[in-house]
């Protein structure tokens, strides 16, 4: 009887040792993701926006990553810098600030690069921000750069990105 209740104990812990294991292969790219995140894109492909006589540094975020991570963790931002996400159709966007540390306005622009309508975001808030009708483009620009330069709803940007050029 000894034997037997051993060679159950045994196949408990190897079964135990696996699910280990296994849990920890599941979670650890979870992980990974999570503390590469905790780090700001600075370093994506870049692209010229034409706002009037202003022009804007974007970096793309056109991937759903890229998109994800945004300008999370960005302690600041140049005042002619944004960033311009990029979806694959149009559609309503809606925008939060989880683990964003800048107070910032995003523009939601149509294909030909009509401001469609602008919100200032909060940091660190999960409060949604949604573009008034379905676009493919939002900018995201440091909070009051487009009031101060008097840009508003119905404005056209200019950029090789945008079908209106």
């Amino acid at each position: 009887m000894q034997t037997m209740n051993q060679l159950t104990l045994d196949r408990l812990t190897c079964l135990r040792d696996f699910l280990l294991l296994s849990l920890s292969a599941l979670l650890m790219p979870a992980v990974i993701s999570s503390a590469m995140a905790q780090e700001p894109q600075t370093n994506l492909q870049r692209t010229a926006i034409q706002a009037g006589m202003f022009q804007i540094n974007a970096q793309i975020a056109n991937t759903p990553q890229q998109r994800q991570i945004g300008l999370m963790f960005r302690k600041d931002m140049p005042t002619h810098e944004g960033m311009l996400f990029i979806f694959e159709e149009p559609q309503k966007q809606c925008f939060w600030m989880k683990n964003t540390l800048l107070p910032l306005t995003a523009a939601f622009v149509d294909d030909d690069g009509g401001i469609v309508n602008l919100v200032d975001m909060q940091p660190q808030s999960t409060d949604s921000h949604c573009s008034e009708k379905p676009v493919r483009y939002v900018l995201e620009m440091n909070q009051g750069w487009f009031a101060k330069k008097k840009i508003g709803k119905g404005y056209k940007l200019k950029s090789q990105i945008f079908s209106g050029k």
